[in-house]
C-alpha cells in the first residue's frame, strides 16, 4: 500500500491531474488546495461547475493554522512562534469532538489567500475537514499540501462508495484510483457555519445536529439547508408558486458544496415516497396504481426494450413495495458493492405482472433492494444501491424513504431529494 501512495503524493505536488482517494465518507478527487492549475483539474475531470466551491483537506491541525494565516514570506515555523490561535473559538469543541471525522467548518479565507482561487469559487471563506480515514491523513501529508477534494465522480451522478464507481464515472478522466475498500459512513460530511449568529447546519452528513446541539456553543444551531438554493434548479417537484425566488436563487452562489445543483442522480427516473408524519415509526405510502401506471409509460426512445422497474425499500414497505410480481423474486449479488462486513450488495430479480389475482400478463422487469431498516446501514449502501440500478438499466426506481428527524438520516432524505425526479 505505501508505494501507490507515495507515488500518489508525488503525483500531487508535480501534476495539475486529480487523484481518487477513499476517505470515511464517500472517495474524493483530490488536487493540490495551493495550484490554480491542479484545481481546476478537478472541474474539467467532474464537469463540476465553477461556482460550486470545493472542500479543503488537511492532515493535522498545524497544517489548518498554516493556512489561516495570509500569504506571507516568513516560515510555517516563524509563524507557529509569532501567532496565536487562529481558528475560530467556536470550532474548537466540535474539533475536540469530531476531528478527524465527517464534519466541514467553514472558515474565514486570509487576504491574500494561501489557497487557490479555484477552491473558494469566489466566497470570503472556505470549507475544511480532517479525514478519519489514516490512508487519506497519510497522503495528505505526502502530498506536503492541503487537498481541494470533492466527491470523485462524474457531476450529479451519485456519490462514489467504492473505486469500481469511481471507475465507472471517471475511466480516462483521471490516471490514479487508491483503492481503500469501502467507505465506512457512506454520506458526505456534515458542512457547519460557526461563522454566523445563530451557527448553521449548511449541509447534513455524517454528524448529525443532535450531536452538534450537545457541544458548547451549539445548542441553537439552526438548519440553513431546505432553502430554495440548496432544491435549486433542475428539481422536478418544486413548487410552482416558488418558481420566481428558486429561479433567483439559482443564480446566487452557494455558501457550500451541494447547496445549489441537483446531486446524486443516477440516470433512472427516482421516485422517492417521503416517511409519513410521526416519528421512526411513520412508514412511506407504498406506489399506487396510477404511480405504475405512469412507471410503465415508455418514452418514445426506450424502443424495444422490456421496461425495468426497481424498488429500494428501507423499513416499513413489503417485497417489491407490494406491486404485483411473478414466481418468487431471484437474488443476485451487485458489481462488487460491499458493505463493512464485505456482504455484496443483493439485488433481487423478477417480473412485474398487471393487476388482478388471474392476470399473468408481464409488465415489466422488477428489482428490488432492501435496505434493512437501520439508517446507518441505509445511508451506507444508498449510492451504491442507485449505481448498481443504473448498471441494471432501471428506467424508474421507487425509493421507501426514512424520517429524517433522527441520526444521520438528515443526510439520506436530503441526498434523496436532491436525486429524486418525484416526491410524493
Amino acid at each position: 500500500l505505501l508505494a501507490p501512495l507515495i507515488e500518489a503524493g508525488v503525483n500531487l505536488r508535480t501534476s495539475d491531474v486529480p487523484v481518487a482517494f477513499p476517505t470515511e465518507t464517500v472517495y474524493g478527487l483530490g488536487a493540490d488546495a495551493t495550484r490554480s492549475t491542479a484545481v481546476r483539474g478537478i472541474y474539467a475531470a467532474k464537469g463540476r461547475p465553477s461556482d460550486n466551491p470545493l472542500i479543503v483537506h488537511v492532515c493535522d491541525l498545524n497544517m489548518l493554522r498554516r493556512y489561516l494565516e495570509p500569504a506571507s514570506t516568513t516560515t510555517p515555523e516563524q509563524q507557529e512562534e509569532e501567532k496565536e490561535e487562529t481558528i475560530p473559538a467556536i470550532y474548537l469543541p466540535l474539533i475536540e469532538r469530531f476531528w478527524p471525522g465527517p464534519l466541514t467548518i467553514l472558515l474565514p479565507n486570509p487576504q491574500p489567500s494561501q489557497l487557490a482561487a479555484e477552491v473558494t469559487a469566489g466566497l470570503a471563506t472556505f470549507g475544511c475537514r480532517m479525514p478519519a480515514s489514516a490512508l487519506a491523513r497519510t497522503l495528505i501529508q505526502l502530498a506536503g499540501a492541503p487537498l481541494a477534494a470533492p466527491s470523485a465522480n462524474a457531476s450529479t451522478r451519485p456519490s462514489p462508495t467504492a473505486a469500481a464507481h469511481v471507475r465507472d464515472d471517471l475511466a480516462g478522466r483521471i490516471e490514479l484510483i487508491l483503492d481503500g475498500g469501502p467507505c465506512a459512513i457512506g454520506v458526505e460530511s456534515t458542512v457547519v457555519d460557526g461563522l454566523c449568529n445563530p451557527p448553521a447546519v449548511l449541509r447534513p452528513g455524517g454528524v448529525s445536529i443532535d450531536a452538534l446541539r450537545a457541544c458548547p456553543g451549539w445548542h441553537r444551531v439552526e438548519k440553513a439547508y431546505k432553502d430554495h438554493a440548496e432544491m435549486g434548479a433542475g428539481n422536478g417537484n418544486a413548487d410552482s408558486g416558488k418558481g420566481t425566488a428558486t429561479a433567483a436563487a439559482a443564480q446566487t452562489a452557494p455558501r457550500a458544496p451541494g447547496m445549489k445543483y441537483k446531486h446524486y442522480s443516477p440516470k433512472a427516473r427516482v421516485v422517492l415516497y417521503e416517511a409519513a408524519a410521526g416519528g421512526p415509526g411513520a412508514g412511506a405510502a407504498v406506489p399506487s396504481a396510477e404511480d405504475l401506471e405512469r412507471a410503465l409509460r415508455r418514452p418514445d426512445e426506450a424502443g424495444e426494450r422490456q421496461r425495468t422497474i426497481a424498488v429500494i425499500r428501507t423499513r416499513h414497505w413489503p417485497v417489491a413495495a407490494g406491486l404485483p410480481i411473478g414466481a418468487a423474486l431471484q437474488q443476485t449479488n451487485g458489481s462488487g458493492d460491499e458493505d463493512r462486513e464485505g456482504t455484496v450488495l443483493a439485488v433481487s430479480e423478477g417480473t412485474l405482472l398487471g393487476s388482478g389475482a388471474d392476470n399473468t400478463e408481464v409488465l415489466a422487469r422488477l428489482l428490488d433492494v432492501d435496505l434493512g431498516g437501520d439508517v446507518r446501514g441505509v445511508a451506507h449502501g444508498l449510492f451504491a444501491a442507485l449505481r448498481e440500478l443504473d448498471r441494471r438499466e432501471a428506467d424508474v426506481i421507487f425509493v421507501e424513504g426514512v424520517s429524517d428527524g433522527e441520526d444521520i438520516a438528515a443526510a439520506v432524505m436530503n441526498r434523496l431529494r436532491k436525486a429524486a425526479s418525484d416526491i410524493r
